[in-house]
């Protein structure tokens, strides 16, 4: 193992951008760290039922690529979904019904965690199998490509993924056809317990694009300005029929791989230096200093998100469960 240390860029001054971009960034990233949380008490207090996969850490990557798409735009999810459903704008109440496996969740009930989505959003239900959900991008960018919608995917996956064989296929076949969609890997180090570097030689996951002909780059994926202009640009490529982009966003998992794993295989010192570059307030103290926002500004942000936070388990407890007789609705195959 080789420890992989961060090596953010200089923040880019945040006045070129829109105050209301800003603000949603933020509203987004603090509902997401916020809303994981408070699953996790949920969860632990016995109130929960399932597993769940948490995604705290993550939220400049997921937050940042997903505000770059169109909302016609759709994205796939991996089994740590939660994060990147509330991104594309599944809201609050609708997931946390799903996780309580209600009649009014996002999936009626039935994805539980590791399959939340909503097509109304652009958000295509997550397939929890590794690897699974790059032919399904593809194949959707296929879709949007022969119908000339205009509209482009985006496959989020995570390092391990990329050593799968399915992966691959999807990428040679996504170049060929140069078809509207973006591979983005968030790259957190860790499949479950195993590290990244004891399973690949190359130092960067981007460099596999080179094989497939395709752009690729690595990006700092702590910081949701770097990957919205990253994945922005990634989309317009693909929209100006030029084809798919592979991103790598280097980012943390701050737990284990799911509740019951403690993470005590991961070094310390990895641990300490991952730590500091938390997202969350790195964002908050750039948005603080900005003379549009401040921190009576900031603060009305994360009292409104508590709210929301606060209502969507009141709504979820309060909601019916789903009746049996819809067990084989939906269902097609």
């Amino acid at each position: 193992m080789k420890i992989v240390k961060p090596n953010p860029p200089e923040p880019k001054a945040l006045a070129a951008y829109d105050g209301a971009l800003l603000a949603e960034i933020y509203r987004r990233m603090y509902l997401i760290r916020n809303f994981e949380q408070r699953v996790n008490e949920l969860f632990l207090k016995g109130i929960m039922p399932g597993t769940i996969h948490l995604s705290l850490g993550q939220e400049a990557t997921t937050v940042g690529a997903c505000l770059a798409l169109e909302p016609r735009d759709f994205i796939t999810l991996t089994h740590r979904g939660h994060g990147q459903a509330l991104a594309k704008g599944v809201t609050a109440r609708s997931l946390m019904a799903e996780l309580f496996g209600k009649e009014t969740g996002c999936c009626h009930g039935k994805g539980g965690s590791l399959h939340v989505g909503d097509f109304s959003v652009g958000a295509l239900p997550a397939i929890a199998i590794v690897g699974a959900s790059s032919p399904i991008a593809a194949g959707m960018a296929f879709a949007f490509k022969r119908h000339q919608t205009g509209q482009i995917a985006l496959n989020f996956f995570g390092e391990a993924t990329s050593n799968k064989g399915d992966w691959h296929e999807a990428l040679n076949l996504a170049a060929v056809w140069k078809l509207p969609v973006i591979f983005l890997c968030e790259n957190n180090l860790y499949g479950v317990s195993t590290h990244v570097t004891d399973v690949m030689a190359i130092e960067y996951i981007s460099q596999r694009a080179k094989a497939y002909g395709m752009p690729g780059i690595t990006v700092y994926g702590n910081d949701p300005i770097t990957v919205y202009d990253t994945v922005r640009q990634a989309a317009q490529y693909a929209r100006d029929g030029n084809g798919p982009t592979l991103v790598e966003c280097l980012t943390y998992r701050r737990g284990g791989h799911k509740r019951d794993d403690p993470g005590t295989y991961r070094p310390q010192e990895e641990v300490e230096i991952w730590m500091r570059t938390d997202p969350l307030p790195a964002f908050r103290e750039r948005l603080v200093a900005d003379a549009r926002f401040g921190a009576a500004r900031v603060e009305a942000i994360e009292t409104e998100v508590m709210a929301t936070l606060d209502d969507s388990v009141e709504f979820a407890l309060a909601s019916p469960d789903p009746k049996v007789t819809t067990a084989v609705e939906d269902v097609y195959a």
